[in-house]
């Protein structure tokens, strides 16, 4: 174990399945290959919802969607095994692997490394006055940390699909954001990325450079309450400010990454993307 790895703060990267599928992997995993080679520990968490529901669609499944959330019947659960322990995290973690890390997938049933519930019916934005009931769809209630401090100690990249299991083995689908906010707050991570396909948060989402550097949190509701982000954007700085209100120091939305601008983000906040902060 080095010294860095001793000492130093872990980053948890969140990273969508569309950029599993994207053009950017590659710089993406060489910069996670090249702040692990440096003692920087790096967890990453990746979804799977665009290859998800291709497979649905290719084995006559109709996918089922409710206020932007997956409902998960059994089916459906096959599904999400399928591609998110199985193709995308060999996917992700083949690609690290040719950039020189050393990673290690993993599911929530890995030794329970993602404990989680069912998550109870509840009424949800766009699902209508009704509780909805998503199936399995779990609630992360905690990480088995002693797992990820021993693979990350010894030089190791934690590739997490986005799954959940309990105590009697039973497998949960969770959203991708849920399981990094909650990993970088059990882990004590000095940052939090958040790997998207767009390149940060804009003031014009039509407009690239018009990406804000920096917000605070009061900031961001603002330009949520201005109409300023919208849409997909808004949950995702929400649960960023609440993983921020429960002791990660920063968040960083960033995406359409070349080689080294994760480094760079990760040593100079603000550089690259948007860096969220009390």
């Amino acid at each position: 174990m080095t010294a860095a790895s001793k000492s130093q703060a872990p980053i948890v990267l969140k990273v969508g399945g569309e950029v599993v599928n994207g053009p950017y992997l590659g710089a993406i995993a060489a910069d996670v290959a090249a702040l692990a080679r440096e003692g920087t520990p790096v967890v990453i968490v990746h979804g799977g919802g665009p290859q998800a529901t291709a497979l649905q669609k290719q084995l006559g499944q109709t996918p089922n969607i409710v206020g932007g959330r997956r409902v998960t019947d059994q089916a459906t659960l096959d599904v999400m095994k399928m591609t998110l322990a199985g193709k995308v995290n060999v996917d992700l973690c083949a690609a690290l692997l040719a950039a020189g890390a050393k990673p290690v997938g993993l599911h929530g049933a890995s030794s329970a490394v993602i404990r989680a519930v069912k998550r109870p019916a509840r009424v949800v934005s766009g699902g209508g006055p009704d509780p909805v009931d998503f199936g399995f769809v779990g609630d992360v209630i905690g990480l088995r940390k002693e797992l990820l401090d021993l693979l990350l100690g010894a030089g190791y990249v934690p590739v997490l699909a986005c799954l959940g299991a309990d105590e009697q083995g039973q497998v949960f689908n969770i959203n991708a954001d849920t399981v990094a906010n909650q990993a970088a707050i059990a882990l004590g991570a000095r940052s939090l990325f958040l790997v998207t396909d767009v390149p940060a948060v804009l003031r014009d989402v039509n407009d690239p450079s018009s990406r804000i550097p920096r917000l605070s949190i009061a900031e961001g509701e603002r330009a949520i309450a201005e109409g300023v982000v919208t849409k997909g954007m808004i949950p995702k700085l929400e649960e960023s400010f609440a993983a921020i209100s429960a002791g990660v120091r920063a968040v960083h939305i960033v995406g359409r990454l070349a080689s080294g601008d994760l480094a760079r983000e990760a040593n100079e906040p603000g550089s690259i993307g948007t860096v969220l902060t009390s």
